[in-house]
């Protein structure tokens, strides 16, 4: 295993330091690395008002575990992880999978340490979007988002910055749509910065939405609601258990557990095995291997009707016109 101490950051000083650790060179805005490390594209861009995209396309040759320590702590990344492989992030309190069937979307605060560790063969197509902080106050106020708070949300002393989540339909489609492209020149270029905008300005709109939990948080109990999350992504073709049941297994009271859960989710836990739930059920409604029946008797819906409902509030079309377009 390659073992890589790095750094990130809102502004392009990591990329000499990061490029030298995994044993690469520049390239104009790409990262070349030795083909028997891995295969593929690393390119980064700056794209203005202290925003920087690094988009990543690969195939690793070999295990890998990259530990993110930044020395600039005054950014907040979004990492759109769509890894197809065995592909983990971790902490010193928790551990989850992360890539196209997981989380594939983590936004994280610049003072979180972090651990990113990937099997040989695993093939990673990710976007990365590093924002400054005192940016996103000046950022939501020019494309006219609300969001109560922001001061407090931005601060270091008051918040830490941290969701774990699966994207939406909207960025999965942006994303597939810009890895459609030729990477390099200036017409990906462009499309890249707009993608990264329209990304982060849907997230913004999206917390916007949202009633903010501002507090700090430490690794311990990010550690456990991230557990709780993932026993409920495992757990998802089972009954929504109780709170009690949940806050239990966070080690942690109940109203410290609903609190931190909608924090770092931006979601009450039933909201969020709910939307989880419609995800995975889309999902194998698009392998066409099970009928809408019994995708709904498979993920445990009240009744046929209940499923048709909930799936077309979430997805704005029913389960039987969402299979005629498959």
């Amino acid at each position: 295993m390659k073992i890589i101490e790095h750094y990130y950051g809102a502004d392009l000083s990591w990329v000499e330091h990061y490029a030298a650790q995994i044993g690469g060179k520049i390239e104009g805005n790409f990262i070349i690395l030795p083909e028997d490390s891995q295969t593929g594209i690393r390119y980064f861009l700056d794209c203005g008002d202290g925003i920087i995209a690094y988009y990543i396309d690969v195939e690793y040759r070999r295990n890998f575990q990259l530990i993110q320590k930044n020395l600039n702590q005054d950014f907040v990344g979004f990492y759109y992880n769509l890894t197809e492989g065995e592909a983990s992030v971790s902490s010193g309190h928790f551990m989850y999978n992360v890539g196209r069937w997981q989380y594939n979307l983590a936004v994280i605060d610049g003072s979180l340490e972090s651990k990113y560790d990937v099997v040989k063969g695993s093939k990673t197509f990710a976007l990365c979007i590093f924002i400054k902080k005192s940016m996103i106050k000046a950022y939501a106020k020019k494309n006219n988002i609300v969001i109560q708070n922001i001061d407090s949300l931005v601060d270091s002393k008051e918040n830490t910055i941290v969701r774990f989540d699966r994207m939406s339909s909207e960025s999965f489609h942006l994303l597939d749509d810009l890895r459609k492209l030729e990477v390099g020149g200036a017409i990906f270029d462009l499309n890249l910065r707009g993608t990264v905008h329209l990304l982060i300005s849907n997230y913004l709109k999206k917390i916007a939405t949202k009633r903010l939990i501002m507090q700090t948080v430490n690794n311990s109990d990010l550690g456990n609601i991230i557990n709780v999350q993932m026993y409920l992504i495992n757990h998802l073709d089972d009954h929504f258990p109780s709170i009690q049941y949940m806050a239990k297994m966070a080690n942690m009271s109940e109203s410290k557990f609903k609190s931190l859960f909608k924090k770092i989710t931006g979601d009450t836990a039933n909201v969020f095995f709910m939307e989880n739930k419609l995800l995975f059920a889309k999902e194998l409604l698009e392998k066409k291997q099970l009928t809408i029946s019994q995708v709904s008797d498979q993920l445990h819906f009240t009744n046929n009707s209940y499923f048709a409902s909930k799936f077309k509030e979430y997805f704005g079309l029913s389960p039987k016109a969402f299979n005629k377009q498959l």
